[in-house]
């Protein structure tokens, strides 16, 4: 019986799924993989734990692999797919295919049909395909230049926001948010908040996500719901392009990402703002694994 591993590499974790024809057979995570973010030293890391992590709980090696597809931020660039592919090629003998996230991202939610998928994790990205074939992205620039309603441009915006405010009311240092974010930072006042956010290399803005998440705060709430309209923006762009001068009935859109997982509040926005800039959105409620489809294009790639 041949077998097949999918892989979701991303700035925050890495989802590795093994596989026969029909069935998953087991799915493991480990730390984060995109080397941008973490190099190439954690990366390596990460992809290695989660692959022999994987197979093991599959009751299989890594050498039984037929196939793999690995999908991460950045990986269609040519000189990063060939680090990436270098890497699995020291636990694996099989062939690999490297491919954007948003690939994966499509095949996972719509498989061979037309839709739009926005992406927020650690970063954010939008990706279409129409009923053509025509694919699309947009976004996706990076942490200093873009990014929006992404996991690490919520925290920087919490950052932002509470230093601000900080300015017009003094009972902004005592609030539960304040104290969460130097918490997660190990700093003791705003001040050091602020200079550990000015610091180069910059800090993991990311890792405040949960933080804001979790606050019954207005200035969280805002930051939400701003990251809601930021990420329904970007899904605009795509389907104006891509769907704009058709007569579809319907644009399918799918979710993806530990942002739209975890706040509902981002959710509930981006829904509602996407149906206000294009009435014709038909947003999956579930939100899709990336994991999942870069597993079904291993499939395709060893059948090719």
């Amino acid at each position: 019986m041949p077998y097949f591993l999918g892989i979701d590499g991303g700035g925050t974790k890495t989802t590795c799924a093994v596989g026969d024809e029909w069935n998953v057979l087991a799915s493991t995570t480990s730390g984060p993989s995109n080397i941008v973010r973490v190099g190439e030293g954690k990366a390596r890391e990460s992809l290695h734990q989660c692959v022999r992590q994987a197979c093991a709980a599959a009751g299989i090696t890594p050498d039984q692999i037929d196939g793999t597809c690995i999908g991460g931020s950045g990986a269609a660039r040519p000189e990063l797919a060939a680090i990436v592919r270098s890497i699995l090629q020291e636990v694996l003998s099989s062939p690999i295919v490297v491919v954007a996230d948003t690939e994966t991202s499509v095949e996972a939610a719509f498989g061979d049909g037309p839709g739009v998928i926005v992406i927020a994790g650690t970063g954010s990205s939008s990706c279409g395909r129409n009923s053509q074939g025509r694919t699309l992205r947009a976004g996706g620039w990076g942490f200093a230049v873009g990014d929006e309603g992404s996991a690490h441009w919520i925290g920087r915006q919490a950052v932002v926001l509470l230093l601000r405010e900080s300015d017009r009311n003094d009972d902004v240092v005592s609030s539960p948010l304040a104290q969460a974010l130097c918490r997660i930072w190990g700093v003791g006042s705003l001040l050091d908040l602020a200079q550990a956010g000015n610091s180069v290399p910059p800090p993991d803005f990311s890792a405040l996500f949960p933080a804001v998440v979790g606050s019954n705060d207005e200035l969280a709430r805002e930051v939400l719901r701003a990251a809601g309209r930021e990420l329904a923006q970007l899904a605009g762009i795509v389907i104006s392009k891509l769907f704009g001068d058709t007569k579809t009935a319907t644009v399918p859109v799918a979710m993806i990402g530990g942002v739209f997982r975890h706040a509902e509040l981002v959710r509930q926005v981006f829904y509602n703002e996407l149906r206000r800039i294009d009435a014709r959105v038909d947003v999956k409620t579930q939100v899709v694994e990336p994991v999942e489809g870069a597993l079904r294009m291993a499939r395709k790639a060893v059948k090719a």
